[in-house]
């Protein structure tokens, strides 16, 4: 475990109550652990901002009752070579399918790609989620 620092904050109030009612809804034994959070989530907003290394999943539903749709998403796929790293698909029912995409590269081709396939007709639903590496965090300047 890295060597930890102490610090202090100072806050209104009522933003603290908020944020104590907010950090125990989530399960959170204390402050520092919500806070320590954040600011992870803040760096590596950065990192995304940066179009720096990422990884990410990008989940979506699509009816595949549409005429090449699944053809089409996969031709996506393996145009984009290396930052494919795996997909899943699961069958929701008689016309939806998931499917979770896992990607790896910068984060603004990631986007890109995410866009395109959600753009593509028959995809009803669909999100990207971006993240990296604890240790890229650590070393984010």
């Amino acid at each position: 475990m890295a060597e930890l620092s102490r610090t202090g904050i100072s806050l209104e109030q009522d933003l603290l109550a908020g944020f104590d009612k907010l950090i125990a809804r989530r399960g959170y034994k204390n402050r520092s652990e919500a806070l320590r959070d954040m600011i992870r989530d803040a760096l590596l907003s950065d990192v995304i901002d940066s179009n720096k290394p990422v990884v990410g999943t990008l989940t979506l539903v699509y009816d595949h009752h549409v005429p090449h749709l699944a053809q089409k998403l996969t031709e996506m796929q393996h145009h984009a070579g290396a930052m494919v790293l795996a997909a899943t698909h699961v069958h929701l029912d008689h016309h939806y399918c998931l499917e979770v995409i896992i990607m790896k590269g910068r984060s603004k081709e990631i986007q890109e790609m995410a866009d395109r396939i959600l753009a593509t007709r028959g995809v009803e639903l669909g999100k990207l989620v971006l993240t990296n590496s604890g240790a890229a965090l650590k070393t984010a300047k």
